[in-house]
């Protein structure tokens, strides 16, 4: 469970934005909010 919801954090960060650095920002974010979940 907690994988699918990682894999569709990352798909909508990738889809919400269009730069390199905007991709990095994203992944960071939801790195950290699954972090915070666990």
């Amino acid at each position: 469970m907690k994988l699918i919801l990682t894999l569709a954090l990352c798909a909508f960060g990738l889809a919400a934005c269009n730069t390199v650095a905007g991709v990095g920002e994203d992944l960071t974010e939801g790195a950290r909010s699954v972090q915070n979940m666990l």
